[in-house]
């Protein structure tokens, strides 16, 4: 069946359809990963996103039910230059296609993703549609597609009461990074994991360190999780613009302190602004598994998995109090950063992973250590 992406400058795509039927809007980004589409599709920061992969072969080792990151797909829709209709892996339990349709998730295949790559590099990241009716008409969704915003989806994405991962829980083999003494040798230490679009890949690093994970919804106030009897604080990735995150923001500053704190992707982002920071839009994000971070205390780069598209402004940091501790050797955007009055660190990549590569893992371990020196 034809299918149509078309983008708000009024580019328009013809493919064919795949997975579900009928017209989506949304942000139209692209990832440049060659494998973890899995992942990708189930990644909590892609809500209100129409994600491009730019490998051309997509789905060939299906679907499984090891690599998902969250419940289902969280993506608005998804393109893809082929979506493979006979995958092959010991570990597949279906195709994409049929996986997609299942959840509802509108695709659209056979289109040129380099030359919209191309695109959206140029002008920057654009709404669109995506759409397989075949009586589309540009001019009638123009205003629709401009006016798309999703506002504020972290409390859509959110978990709606708090879920309890005892140690080792999600078991799994320890990273090869690691050494035993990393892993707690008496009691759990105990970790809140502020859900602002967790993923899984989170918790089960800080479950086979050993920690007791209590995954809290973002909409909980700070006294409701000191509450909880903590050793540290851990806040996640998400989508949308960190500004949006008013009652998140503020939260945060009345936890600063208190306990010692990570923060990844959205969780980096909201604890600049709650200390007088300030975030921008990035023209088209950092989406995929190959950017490299150079960490500055180790004077070592890294090649790291990230999903984001604002950013921390280095010169809205108070040197006082926060310095840049990573940044990215593309653009030199800020990467993370160590705050000096609390016991603190953020970094906007993803050392979990999930997909990609896991060279930063170490900053688990960096937080466990953290956690030890602060009990």
């Amino acid at each position: 069946m034809k299918a149509i992406l078309a983008l708000e400058d009024g580019t328009i795509f013809t493919g064919t359809s795949f997975g579900a039927k009928g017209s989506v809007i949304g942000e139209i980004v692209f990832n440049t990963g060659m494998t973890g589409y899995q992942e990708v599709l189930t990644d909590a920061s892609y809500a209100g996103q129409i994600v491009t992969m730019t490998y051309p072969l997509i789905g060939n080792y299906g679907i499984n039910e090891q690599d998902l990151e969250s419940d289902g797909p969280q993506v608005m829709g998804f393109i893809v230059r082929e979506c493979s209709t006979h995958p092959s892996n010991w570990r597949n339990r279906g195709s994409l296609w049929d996986w997609l349709e299942k959840y509802g998730i509108i695709g659209i295949e056979g289109i040129d993703t380099r030359a919209l790559t191309r695109i959206l590099r140029e002008k920057g990241t654009m709404n669109g549609v995506v759409t397989s009716e075949p009586d589309f008409v540009f001019e009638e969704w123009v205003s629709r597609i401009h006016d798309y915003r999703i506002t504020n989806p972290v409390e859509e994405v959110t978990v709606k009461q708090a879920q309890h991962y005892p140690a080792h829980a999600l078991d799994a083999q320890l990273q090869p990074h690691m050494d035993d003494s990393h892993i707690t040798e008496h009691r759990p230490l105990k970790v809140a994991l502020l859900d602002y679009g967790v993923k899984t890949n989170i918790v089960r690093n800080l479950n086979r360190r050993g920690c007791d994970v209590i995954v809290v919804p973002a909409t909980a106030s700070a006294e409701e999780v000191l509450a909880l009897g903590l050793d540290g604080i851990m806040l996640s990735n998400g989508p949308g613009d960190p500004k949006d995150c008013v009652f998140q923001i503020e939260q945060l500053r009345k936890l600063l302190g208190k306990k010692p704190i990570f923060g990844i992707c959205l969780g980096h982002q909201l604890t600049a602004l709650a200390v007088g920071g300030d975030t921008g839009k990035l023209k088209y994000g950092h989406r995929g598994g190959n950017h490299p971070v150079k960490d500055l205390s180790l004077d070592r780069t890294y090649i790291t998995s990230q999903n984001h598209g604002y950013a921390v402004l280095a010169e809205s940091l108070n040197p006082k109090n926060a310095v840049v501790s990573h940044v990215n050797m593309n653009d030199q955007t800020v990467e993370g950063v160590r705050y000096l009055d609390t016991p603190t660190f953020t970094v906007q990549f993803h050392p979990e992973a999930s997909p990609g590569p896991m060279d930063t893992g170490y900053l688990f371990d960096s937080f466990i250590d953290l956690m030890k020196q602060h009990a």
